[in-house]
């Protein structure tokens, strides 16, 4: 099971993203990011979150601690939002806590130009994102961070966010575990990755033992029992069911062609032409300043 630790200070909310999750310090000395039961994607997010980042770590990848962490409303009193306040008073009790990367950086588009990721570690990426169909790792959001990026450390990947993983358990039997997914614009397509490697590697060691060690981190109540899954027992045997049988039709949905850094910048400059030419001719006079491209910047200061 996942370690258990009480939230001690609420620190701030994180707006980046649409689950709103928070900073808290923990009895344990941890800061953690929280996220919480109570947020509108609901707590099928948090156990895709355990699942898929629970797997990651089994099979090598860089994953930050996950734990389960009681929280107290009653510590984020003097939080002033009250859109905010709403959703940490409907969060009370226990909460998926990851580990704070203190100093990370996030894998924009423009950090990825010059930070390097072998075509093998790209590769095991990809592949466990079609694994567990992991809908949210793209271009526009990686949801990969950049840590540490100051010492003498060598900077590393690490996934983070997969509350968008798991697809299928938003409506069970609605799609087949072969069946394939569009990943040619995942964050780390144009590394060139190596996912037929990484299914050599990988896919072996998704047992049903394995599963069934990680859907059990899941605490029990965070399992949607629904038509034709009764028990918590029942729900945790679907998962296992599923992702056993997606591993084992690995060639059959194993993404391929990812298109270049060129490519990507000729499509998206494309898109951007068909966007203006759809513009009312008052509104093609507007300067579009969201199309500027981003500053220089120099990333060794970052990176170390």
């Amino acid at each position: 099971m996942l370690t258990e630790v009480t939230a001690t200070r609420y620190i701030e909310p994180l707006r980046t993203g649409g689950s709103v999750p928070g900073v808290v310090e923990a009895d344990d000395l941890g800061t953690y990011v929280l996220k919480f039961t109570g947020s509108a994607q609901g707590r099928k997010a948090l156990v895709a979150e355990v699942i898929v980042g629970e797997l990651a770590r089994e099979l090598g990848l860089r994953v930050p601690e996950l734990v389960l962490a009681d929280f107290d409303p009653a510590i984020a009193a003097g939080e002033p939002h009250q859109e905010v306040r709403d959703l940490l008073d409907a969060s009370a009790g226990l909460n998926l806590g990851m580990d704070y990367l203190s100093g990370g950086a996030d894998l924009t588009p423009e950090l990825a130009e010059v930070f390097p990721v072998d075509a093998a570690e790209a590769g095991r990426v990809v592949w466990l994102d079609a694994l567990t169909v992991n809908v949210d790792r793209t271009v526009h959001s990686s949801n990969l961070m950049v840590w540490p990026t100051s010492g003498t450390v060598p900077p590393r990947v690490w996934l983070i966010d997969h509350g968008a993983a798991l697809v299928f358990h938003h409506r069970w039997g609605a799609s087949t575990p072969e069946k394939a997914y569009d990943f040619r614009h995942h964050a780390l397509g144009h590394y060139a990755p190596d996912v037929r490697a990484a299914d050599a590697e990988l896919a072996p060691k998704v047992t049903e033992e394995l599963l069934r060690e990680v859907v059990g981190r899941v605490p029990e109540d965070w399992l949607t029992c629904e038509a034709g899954l009764d028990t918590p027992d029942e729900v945790r045997a679907a998962y296992v069911e599923y992702l056993l049988a997606r591993a084992r039709a690995s060639r059959q949905w194993l993404p391929t062609g990812f298109p270049t850094r060129e490519e990507l910048a000729a499509e998206n400059a494309a898109r951007a032409e068909r966007t203006r030419r759809g513009r009312p001719d008052w509104l093609k006079r507007v300067p579009d300043l969201h199309g500027k491209p981003p500053a220089e910047q120099d990333w060794s200061v970052h990176l170390g």
